[in-house]
């Protein structure tokens, strides 16, 4: 992609309403930009981080055997009704009417379409277990939204649903997806704390949200040291063991009933990007999902739900990955892998040479973003850290007379110069 063709609108200055490091970013670096309270239009930087994160998440929910659909963003009252969460849910809920005066509303989750869904077309036990999951925009009506994509009202979620015809299904499914979680997190290039949690307005009795390290985190957290001395292994055993160890939010950290002793207790903020829970036959029993068991009685089938929060990842991750120059994107989720910056497009060489290796580069189906502008170099740079790209190839008069190019790493900051060819093997490998 050719920077003086790509729509990229940063900003110099912070807009008075960024009160957090990710909020600030994406707004000066083109990413998003404000349509009402709490909702976000994705502009094009933005939009490719965001299908990156989908892209991992649909991977790792695909491996651990859950199947995609689609449901709608709008849904019936009715269905809300007999659950009993139509009149509990509260104001968060977007109620509206069609033009028939038939009750609807906009989503924010989707337990009980799911649920009415399978008990339409899952009849028998010998069809269990089944995993379904989607990623769909939802909209919860925050009193006060803020925070950017961390706490806006519409957003983009994964959420999945199991259901299993008893308890030692459900836990064997609840730990799968506690598994991919891992996975899709180390994948992001985050670090994960799983934390013991309440269901809230989802309901059931088991219940973890997935917390990432930063140094914003809206969250102090307090872990066992095992955490951090760990192997992820998608083992029973290690499920177990994971889950055994104490990892608890302030509000319910308590200095004298922690079982880890001091010296083995570390502390951390934390930002919450993901929520499973085990609900057993909260939505199942009122509505009626039951298939035939072996003995041919109906049983009430026992359900789960899992949910990765896919927007406000990409302001998570920003938050745990920043500098004062701008956003350091880990390799997986970049919107780019290469900048290539021209610093004189002016001069033949280095038009030549800029255009040569942005064709090579892209003709092996790498992403690279081409800073074409006859802009000042300081200028150039300052875009490229600001957007946060892994690594800036610079084309200059003075390295080209002699040869080489400037190749530098975001995230350290290293630079070092040498020659096309090797700058290339590197890039490309």
């Amino acid at each position: 992609m050719r920077l003086s063709s790509y729509f990229l609108p940063t900003l110099k200055e912070t807009p008075a309403e960024a009160q957090i490091v990710s909020h600030r970013l994406m707004l000066r670096s083109g990413m998003i930009r404000q349509a009402s309270a709490g909702i976000y239009s994705w502009l094009p930087l933005g939009h490719r981080v965001l299908r990156r994160i989908e892209g991992i998440v649909r991977e790792e929910m695909d491996a651990a055997g859950s199947s995609e659909m689609l449901m709608p963003t709008i849904q019936p009252a009715e269905l809300w009704r007999e659950s009993g969460r139509y009149d509990d849910y509260g104001k968060e809920m977007l109620r509206i009417s069609d033009r028939h005066e038939r009750e609807m509303l906009y989503g924010p989750t989707n337990e009980e379409l799911i649920t009415d869904i399978f008990r339409n077309c899952v009849k028998s036990y010998r069809d269990l277990p089944i995993n379904l999951y989607h990623i769909q925009w939802k909209f919860r009506d925050e009193v006060r939204p803020r925070f950017g994509v961390m706490r806006g009202r519409e957003f983009l979620m994964k959420d999945a649903y199991s259901f299993d015809l008893d308890f030692n299904g459900a836990r064997d499914s609840y730990n799968a997806m506690f598994v991919a979680y891992l996975k899709t997190f180390s994948r992001l290039g985050l670090r994960t704390i799983p934390v013991r949690a309440e269901s809230g307005a989802i309901g059931g009795d088991l219940s973890h949200e997935f917390q990432i390290i930063a140094e914003t985190g809206e969250s102090q957290l307090y872990f066992d040291a095992t955490f951090e001395e760990i192997a992820h292994e998608p083992s029973p055993e290690f499920v177990g063991k994971l889950q055994s160890l104490y990892a608890a939010t302030d509000d319910k950290h308590d200095t004298s009933e922690c079982p880890v002793p001091t010296e083995r207790l570390r502390t951390a903020r934390g930002i919450e990007v993901g929520h499973i829970f085990y609900f057993g036959t909260k939505y199942a029993q009122p509505m009626g999902a039951k298939v035939a068991g072996a003995n041919g009685e109906p049983t009430t089938v026992e359900m789960g739900s899992y949910g990765i929060g896919v927007s406000r990842l990409v302001g998570a991750i920003i938050e745990a990955s920043h500098d004062e120059a701008g956003i350091i994107w880990p390799d997986a989720v970049a919107p780019f892998k290469i900048g290539l910056i021209n610093l004189r497009p002016s001069d033949t060489a280095c038009a030549e040479a800029g255009e040569d290796l942005y064709q090579r580069i892209s003709a092996v189906g790498i992403d690279v973003l081409y800073d074409d502008r006859e802009e000042r170099p300081g200028a150039k740079f300052a875009t490229m850290d600001l957007i946060g790209i892994p690594w800036q190839l610079t084309v200059g008069p003075r390295g080209l007379a002699t040869g080489v190019v400037e190749l530098k790493r975001r995230s350290s900051g290293e630079r070092e110069e040498v020659s096309i060819e090797s700058a290339l093997a590197r890039l490309i490998d």
